[in-house]
């Protein structure tokens, strides 16, 4: 008896000290907690900067802390996608309770959304992932996607339908308010520009529509999580239906290693705005989404191997940077600027939960179903 507590002990022990040393991005966990208290007192006392520098800190530091707890919690970072659902709906939930001061939650709103911190990210994803590509690759795949996303689309809308004339839903509103929204381009490129559209087309206001949209878009995210952790399950037990990782037989798609350069930085960071504002320049005279418009553009530009190597590079190593520091940060802005916790309860009934799981599961069954008829493997498509 003796001998196992003297066993025990140093085993407590050795696990304390193993839980103090481990970092939260990078950061050794003691460090990390005096930047988090320094950032509670700076909210206590009012005294938290406005703009960039505030809005920055709160989003990097809370959202970095929930996607640390979010990894580690044994359901949620096993079946509901870990620190990214955590992320979003844990400042939502500090938002809906009243945890956060209203200064807080105003700043990064305005930084999210009147910044245009989301809209730089995702220049910088959508730049730095398609540049980074191997042309060759790009022309082989890229030209077999068009089928397998129509499909996804009307298979989400299909499995909507039937769902929701079984549970005496309208079909109109389960495509209309739930589907599209889901399948349109999330928040900023598609529940808001909808909502505008529906006003003038169905009569009831904007707010009114956005407080549809709103609960299928988040309920929709965790089901893609979910859904796609249960893909993973499938690929495990069923290897031949995935590529692990490559889209489809024959087509290795490399990940590119260079050697990280700090001047390449900001060349990045010129090349992702640039295709950017060219994306809402060419938005003014064709009617497509700017988003749309700038994946084209860059595809195109990579195809014609009109981009120099050095930029492809810059911008490739740029993205590397933006989702290494700032993916749970921006995570976190989304989950205060663009998801109100209270819509989401109030709109949640069995009926509507099962029409969004029906809108995720047919796009992925669409999706899986033609990519395979078209050469993707399955879970990857």
């Amino acid at each position: 008896m003796t001998s196992t507590v003297t066993q025990t002990a140093p085993s407590d022990s050795a696990h304390r000290d193993s839980w103090l040393s481990t970092p939260i991005f990078g950061i050794p966990f003691p460090l990390f907690a005096i930047a988090t208290g320094v950032l509670v007192v700076s909210m206590a006392t009012d005294t938290i900067p406005t703009g960039m520098i505030g809005a920055l800190l709160v989003m990097m530091i809370l959202g970095e802390l929930m996607g640390f707890i979010g990894d580690r919690l044994p359901i949620v970072k096993s079946y509901l996608g870990g620190g990214a659902i955590l992320a979003i709906f844990g400042a939502a939930a500090l938002v809906y309770v009243q945890w956060l001061p209203t200064g807080v939650v105003d700043n990064v709103t305005q930084f999210m959304k009147g910044g245009g911190f989301l809209n730089f990210y995702i220049a910088a994803l959508i730049t730095g992932s398609i540049l980074g590509m191997d042309s060759r690759v790009l022309v082989k795949v890229g030209s077999r996607y068009a089928l397998p996303l129509i499909c996804a689309v009307l298979f989400a809308a299909l499995f909507a339908i039937a769902v929701g004339w079984v549970m005496g839903f309208s079909p109109q509103d389960a495509v209309v308010v739930i589907t599209l929204p889901i399948m349109g381009g999330g928040m900023g490129a598609g529940a808001v520009p909808m909502s505008q559209i529906y006003e003038q087309l169905l009569g009831q206001p904007a707010s009114y529509y956005i407080s549809i949209l709103v609960p299928a878009l988040a309920l929709g995210n965790v089901f893609a999580i979910i859904i796609a952790g249960l893909l993973n399950g499938l690929a495990n037990r069923m290897p031949s239906l995935t590529g692990n990782g490559q889209m489809m037989p024959g087509v290795e798609i490399e990940e590119r290693e260079s050697k990280p350069d700090l001047s390449k930085l900001g060349i990045g960071v010129i090349a992702a705005l640039t295709f950017f504002v060219a994306g809402e320049i060419l938005g003014g005279f064709i009617p497509l989404h700017p988003y749309a418009l700038m994946i084209i553009l860059v595809a195109v530009l990579k195809i014609a191997n009109l981009v120099p190597e050095s930029i492809n590079d810059a911008a490739a190593q740029w993205f590397q940077f933006v989702a290494k520091n700032w993916t749970f940060a921006l995570l976190f802005g989304i989950g205060i600027a663009y998801t109100d916790l209270g819509q989401v309860i109030d709109a949640i009934s069995i009926t509507y939960v099962m029409i969004v799981f029906a809108v995720v599961a047919g796009a992925a069954f669409g999706a899986g179903l033609v990519g395979k008829l078209v050469g993707f493997y399955p879970i990857e498509s």
